[in-house]
């Protein structure tokens, strides 16, 4: 018996160590997505281009990434984990040293596509090794572990990067990213175990991604994947891009000030999942969760955008431009309200049917990040077109309307 309990305790301290080392690399991912929050402008200071250019081609990342989830998870059916992870550390390395390496934006693009598609099973690989392994109980514990681990990656790139880069200029961000890259490698070498492949799906990805936007696009789903195209999106892009220029240029912030506003954001971000998870338990009224959260986000986006220099709410107040402190506020407020967004996972499993659960779930997480990329480019064209706080409502319709079709899409739910 004790030795029977050892085996199991000892099996059980194998798992927890791969599945952190998993996830620390779904950290350096959250790590690299952010990096341009706080070194916009002097990347596009050193490439000769406007920022709000540089901001529109760092949507390259998400549509790779975006493009990659369903090859990338055939790959882990077909190869196994542990392989899959180890060649995705690979290229990520290979990505984030071209990106430290480009001279102009050209090259700063291959380094973000490289970066994307390399980064975009990170989330994928401790997920599934939790999934075979674990009960759904202990399953449900751990995938709210592994985003809280992967988060970290965006604590790291708010005031901790922001020093590096004021420090040793933003090529310093990649750099380090590359090291942690080979150390995040070593650690999966070391402690995630050889499984056997699975072969569980022997149709081509291309033939796999059209049933996932057939079922995506189907009427059940419309209203969910309507709202994942633009939840996600308003979250990362206000956090991965605009946020540091809008504190920075708009507010008058220092890198480090600004990375420290982003910091409580991020912390905001990981801790709201939980929160509206204890409260979907407690009220049983998903829609009408989701729904709501959402809409106050984007009212929060709103007023945001309003407390620019001479618009609504600073002009209510009496002031030129409202602090920073306000902006702080609603940052740590938007971050808790778009935490929703893993419900829509759930609402995904209610509305289809058992056995298309699967591509139901990757339909949605398709629609996040590729929502994502759109939102990111787009962005870019409105911010040079009509500056950062028509970005930020731009940001806050976009989020409405999604509400909108949600609602009109999940009726009878």
């Amino acid at each position: 018996m004790t030795t029977a309990a050892n085996d199991a305790g000892t099996a059980t301290r194998a798992l927890i160590f791969a599945l952190v080392a998993l996830a620390c690399g779904h950290m350096l991912s959250t790590l690299l997505r952010t990096i341009p929050a706080v070194s916009l402008d002097l990347m596009a200071a050193d490439f000769h281009i406007e920022p709000q250019a540089l901001a529109s081609l760092t949507s390259v990342y998400h549509f790779a990434f975006a493009a990659s989830q369903i090859p990338v998870g055939a790959a882990m059916d077909r190869f196994g984990v542990r392989p899959v992870s180890l060649g995705l550390l690979a290229g990520t390395v290979f990505g984030a040293v071209a990106s430290g390496f480009a001279t102009g934006p050209e090259s700063f693009a291959v380094g973000q596509l490289l970066l994307g598609v390399a980064t975009s099973g990170m989330l994928m690989c401790p997920m599934t090794l939790a999934a075979k392994q674990l009960s759904a109980a202990r399953f449900g514990l751990w995938s709210g572990a592994i985003l809280s681990i992967g988060n970290i990656g965006m604590l790291l790139s708010a005031s901790p990067l922001a020093f590096v880069i004021d420090s040793y200029g933003w090529r310093a961000g990649f750099w380090l990213s590359a090291i942690g890259g080979i150390v995040v490698a070593l650690a999966v070498f070391v402690l995630v175990p050889h499984q056997p492949a699975e072969h569980k799906d022997d149709s081509s990805p291309l033939s796999q991604m059209i049933d996932v936007v057939r079922l995506g696009l189907s009427r059940p789903l419309r209203g969910v994947i309507a709202l994942a195209m633009v939840s996600l999106a308003s979250s990362l892009v206000l956090r991965g891009l605009w946020g540091g220029p809008w504190l920075m240029e708009i507010k008058g912030l220092t890198r480090v000030e600004a990375g420290n506003q982003l910091g409580a954001f991020t912390l905001a971000m990981i801790a709201g999942p939980l929160l509206v998870g204890m409260i979907d338990r407690r009220l049983g009224r998903r829609r009408e969760l989701v729904a709501g959260t959402h809409a106050i986000a984007a009212l929060l986006l709103a007023l945001m955008a309003l407390g620019a220099p001479h618009f609504a709410v600073a002009w209510l107040f009496g002031v030129t431009v409202m602090p920073p402190s306000y902006d702080l506020a609603l940052f740590v407020l938007i971050g808790l309200f778009t935490s929703a967004q893993p419900l829509l996972f759930g609402m995904s499993r209610q509305l289809v049917d058992a056995q298309v659960a699967g591509k139901a779930l990757a339909a949605v997480n398709l629609a996040f990040f590729l929502g994502t990329a759109l939102m990111q480019s787009v962005t870019g064209a409105v911010a040079a077109l009509a500056g950062l706080p028509a970005v930020l409502l731009f940001m806050a319709a976009a989020l409405a309307l999604g509400v909108v079709i949600f609602l009109i899409y999940t009726q009878r739910v």
